[in-house]
């Protein structure tokens, strides 16, 4: 395994682990609390979970596109097309979590696929806005992977403001 794979590899884990522990505290909330306007950038705790998992899907699905073959994107839940970064995947907690929890196994099993010849090689794909983007698959993943990791924060903000500690949040602390 390349040093790229293992930093993707890193990452892969980080996310599970650290999602793994965040919907764990936030299953102890009540759905008002989850669903409450708190001035985010989504709002609200769940519109920014379900925002991670919608972006998680597009660009798995964009991967998907690109690298046809991959056996952990053959049967994944992949968003191809969306109205709006704000789409709702799931109004309902359970269920969003356990999406969650699904999308994350196909983010390790990916991580784990790619090669570092693939993450090497360029991409294509069009962003939210339409345009055409082109650039090496690396950057895409390493965006995957810190874009979450942004909307965790914002997270982690949100639940302090409703009196809850997430607790450590560094990526050394999950990976070493």
């Amino acid at each position: 395994m390349g040093s790229h794979q293992q930093q993707m590899c890193g990452f892969a884990k980080y996310n599970l682990e650290f999602n793994h522990r965040l919907f764990t505290l936030v299953a102890g909330l009540s759905d008002s609390e989850r669903k409450k306007e708190l001035g985010a950038f989504f709002g609200s705790v769940h519109a920014t979970l379900n925002h991670i998992l919608l972006a998680d899907r597009i660009w798995l699905g964009r991967f998907a596109t690109a690298f046809p073959a991959m056996a952990s994107l053959q049967q994944a839940e992949l968003v191809q097309r969306f109205s709006s970064l704000r789409d709702e995947l799931y109004a309902d907690f359970t269920e969003l979590s356990a999406q969650r929890v699904a999308t994350d196994g196909v983010i390790t099993r990916f991580a784990a696929e790619l090669t570092d010849a693939q993450l090497a090689s360029r991409m294509k794909y069009s962003n939210s806005q339409g345009q055409l983007r082109e650039h090496a698959t690396w950057v895409a993943v390493a965006h995957m992977f810190n874009h979450q990791t942004h909307h965790r924060g914002q997270l982690t903000t949100l639940l302090h403001q409703l009196g809850h500690d997430v607790g450590v949040t560094d990526f050394v602390a999950y990976v070493t």
